[in-house]
Parts: C-alpha cells; structure tokens; sequence
C-alpha cells in the first residue's frame, strides 16, 4: 500500500481553515450570519476570498511565542541596566504617554471587534483571518503597555491611562475614531481598520515613528514597534483582500466601497494630526519630518501605488485627498500650537523648541514655519524670559466628527480658521474641515450622539465646575502635565545623571583600603 501523499503548506492550511466548515442544515444562515448584508454589499461566493495570513494555528502561535521571547529578553536587559537614563531627554517620553494613552487601548478594541467578526463572517477564510488578527491585537496592546510599564516607575504621566482613554479631552479624537468603527457593520470595520487604520495610520506612525524611538535610545519601543510591523504587514495585506473582494464579488458594491473609503481616509488623516506634532515637536533627535513622512508613506506609496491598482476596480483616489496634501506644510505646527496652549489640562508637558528644533523646523518647512509659527514661539519665549507661562484659559470649540480643536485653517489660507456647520433637527453642528461636514450629512443621526468633552465640561459631567475639579476627576496628578522646564521628571533626570557624572569622575579605591 502506497503511503499517503503528504500535504502542501497550502492544503494543510485549507484543510486546518476552510475544510473545518461545513453548511448549515437546521438553522437559516441569515440568522447565523446576520450582520452582512444589511450594508448593501452582495457576496456571491465567499470561497474567493484569498487568505493573507497562510498560517496555521500552530505555526502562528510558534512565530508570534519567538518574537515575544526576543522582545521580552531586550526588555529585561534594558531594565536591569537603567536603560531609561540612556534616553536623549525625558521630554521623549511625552510622545510615548501619548501612544499608551491614545493607541493601546485602540489595539484591544481592535482585539475584541476582529474577534466578533471571526465568528460573524460567513466564509470560513475571513473568519480565520479575523480570529488571527484578534490574536495580533491583543498581543499588541500586551506587549505596549509591558514595554512602556518600566518607564512608569521613573516618570510622570503613564499611570492612569486606560481611565484616561474615556475622558480626557485630546483622547477623545482616537476614542471616537474607533467608537464609529466599531458601531459600523463588518465590511465597513474592515475598510476602517483594514485600510485606514493599518494602510494609513500604521505606515506613518509604526516605521518612521519608531525609528525615531532608535535614534532617542528607546530600545524596547523600537523592538516592540518592528515586533508588531511584521503583524502590521498582514494586517494591510488583509485590509487590501478585504477591498478587492468586495469590489470582484459584485460591481453595486464600488460606490458603497468608495464611500467608505472616503470617509475612512478623512478620519484616519484627522487621527493622524495628533502624529504629526510627534514627529515633529516630541523628538528631542528627530529622525524625518511629518511632511517627508506623509510624501513617502501616503503620496508616494498610496497614491502613487495602491489606487493605481484599485483604479481597475473603479475606485478613485479618497474625496478631499487634496486639502491633506495642501496641509502638509502646516498641520503639525498647528497642532503643537494648540497641545502647548493646553497641556495644563493634559497627561503630558510641552515645552517652547529650542533654538537648533526651530532652525530644524525651518529648513523641513521652509514655505512656512518662520513666516507663520516662529512669531508665536517668539511670543511664547518672551512670557518665560519674563517669568510666566503662556497657558489659554478656556474652551475650544470642538469638531463634532472628529472631535479635534478648531485648530485647521481655510484651504489656501493658513491664517484663517476654517469651520463649517449643519443644521440639523433644529441643532446647529459645527465642523473643522469640509470632510468632516460631509461624514456628519451621510449619518447626521450617528454623530449627534457624539460624546464631546468640551460639552461635557460645560454640563458639569466631568468632575466639577473648576480646573482642578476635571484634573482629579482624570486622575492627573502634579508632575504630569505643563511645563517641562522646571517640571519633576526633568529634575529627577538632571539630578540622576549629576549622581552618574559624579560617580564616574570618582577616584577609583586603593587596594587595601
């Protein structure tokens, strides 16, 4: 008897995958699938979906246990050795609060929604996709807050970040982003994961930002951001299947796929602004600046190579694409601006750049930053020459989509805010861009409901009626926010590197003695 034909990698992914499935006898399958057609899109046959992933379960969980073991040990050697005072300044480590505070608990939504799918899909391929990508996520939001955990021993900021998530005013621009998603059926949560937030977001923020945490001596995040690169590759390739196979299984499917993609590329552009000033302000070492980021990652990589393909689709580039090119020169200044005037009231400090950041800012933006941005940092410095400090005292009017400060100005006009507002049921709803305005007229009855915090403040929701009454009620303790000059990280840093300094230039002991 001839033995038995081994298998390809392949058919022992199909049969480890799909040839687990089987078809439904004694229930309808609308009512075990009942969340994907309410969308308007047609699938014909789900047996054409291409699987991304090509692992299976015991291969995958082998390959993701081998790169936890190499990002563990780096972690442990970088606490044992004081890796924390290798960094290049303790005001890096702003930029790391806003990730933990803003992107972690993004990565267990995404854990917990790609969960749902992988049970509500009807097609056994994107199903175990799904329930690969839930596992990806969830490892992510694990291995960010062990990685940033250490750091939460030496410095401000790091300690209340899921109880900030909910409240805090800035937070509310990533929190919102995903509180849409998630309330959206499954083939839109794809196009707003799958493209936007791992296509977009991923591209901009993973590589050039965690080549920046290199070039600052942050080990760990730079091994846990290329650790969670690899797993960010698949989840693009998956966002992409998920798009062409909307697109080939039904042409009434393009328009709704289009709308989508345009809404999506908007919300996930308006979460960028918050990387933008990162990039740009946050680095103590910079390592590129946002304008060269988004020509690389999104004009060139984007535009000029993913709706090139999707054009055979019938898909377009996403509406509005030309404001976020025109803004390129200008947005991450805006948005500094706006988190300098108002990081009494944040988890983070904020500083005025010094003198080589500025000559830096001005050479990546020489259109813009000395004719619009250095004037106000001039101003800015002239309050702390004098002993102050250049705080705004009150409430900005808050976008109702993406719930960011009026802060974006007036297409080709860098000197006037741009709003824009909707009537709608007898309310007036206001808006910081044109795309925005258009996301709230397809669904005025989603975004009504939008949890604004400045709203929230003023409806004594927030803890109370004064400052320090919203600061306890998120839980900010003294240290975390302002000013960083002065502030108690960089006194601990200076006064730990003097001890250091001091230890070095010791005389070494005598034998004997």
């Amino acid at each position: 008897m001839a033995a038995p034909r081994k298998l390809s990698m392949k058919q022992r992914y199909a049969a480890l995958t799909r040839d687990l499935d089987w078809d439904l006898s004694y229930v309808d399958e609308d009512k075990a699938y009942p969340y994907t057609s309410f969308e308007g899109i047609k699938i014909h046959d789900w047996s054409k979906w291409e699987d991304p992933f090509r692992l299976t379960i015991d291969a995958y969980m082998k390959y993701q246990a081998e790169k936890d073991k190499r990002l563990y040990a780096v972690l442990d050697s970088f606490a044992q050795g004081q890796g924390h005072l290798q960094l290049t300044d303790p005001s890096y480590l702003n930029a790391m609060k806003l990730f933990l505070q803003g992107v972690t608990p993004l990565e267990y939504q995404a854990h917990r929604n790609f969960a749902y799918l992988a049970r509500f899909l009807n097609g056994p391929g994107p199903r175990f996709a799904a329930l690969c990508q839930s596992q990806d996520e969830l490892r992510h939001a694990q291995t960010e807050i062990h990685t940033l955990s250490n750091y939460n021993k030496y410095y401000q900021g790091m300690h209340s970040w899921q109880h900030q998530h909910d409240r805090v005013w800035y937070l509310s621009v990533p929190k919102s982003y995903f509180d849409d998603a998630v309330t959206a059926g499954p083939f839109e949560f794809l196009i707003a994961i799958g493209f936007s937030f791992e296509y977009l977001l991923t591209n901009l923020l993973f590589v050039p930002f965690m080549s920046g945490a290199s070039f600052n001596g942050d080990l760990p995040t730079m091994t846990f951001g290329f650790s969670a690169q690899s797993d960010e590759s698949r989840h693009m390739t998956l966002g992409l299947e998920a798009i062409k196979f909307m697109l080939e299984q039904d042409p009434d499917n393009v328009p709704i796929v289009q709308a989508w993609i345009d809404k999506w590329f908007w919300r996930g552009y308006r979460l960028l602004a918050l990387v933008s000033q990162m990039l740009d302000y946050m680095l103590p070492r910079k390592v590129m600046s946002w304008k060269e980021a988004f020509e690389l990652y999104f004009e060139e990589q984007m535009l000029g190579g993913l709706f090139p393909d999707l054009a055979y689709y019938g898909i377009k580039p996403p509406r509005h694409v030309e404001h976020a090119i025109a803004e390129k020169e200008i947005l991450s200044h805006q948005v500094y601006w706006t988190l300098y005037q108002f990081s009494f009231a944040a988890g983070f400090t904020t500083t005025v750049p010094s003198e080589d950041a500025q000559k830096w800012l001005a050479e990546q933006y020489p259109q813009t930053f000395e004719r619009l941005y250095k004037p106000l940092w001039d101003k800015a410095s002239a309050v702390v020459d004098d002993g102050g400090r250049y705080f705004y005292q009150g409430l900005p009017q808050l976008c109702q989509v993406c719930q960011v400060p009026m802060l974006f100005t007036e297409p080709g006009d860098p000197t006037t805010i741009c709003q824009r507002h909707t009537e709608f049921e007898g309310e007036r709803y206001d808006f910081c861009s044109d795309g925005c305005q258009w996301i709230f007229e397809r669904e005025p009855e989603k975004y009504v409901q939008a949890w604004l915090p400045v709203h929230q403040i003023y409806q004594g929701n927030c803890g109370g009626p004064t400052v320090p009454d919203v600061l306890a009620w998120y839980k900010l303790q003294p240290g975390d926010n302002g000013e960083i000059a002065g502030n108690v990280e960089q006194t601990a840093w200076e006064a730990w590197h003097a001890t250091s300094s001091a230890e070095e230039q010791a005389p070494a002991p005598v034998a004997g003695n």
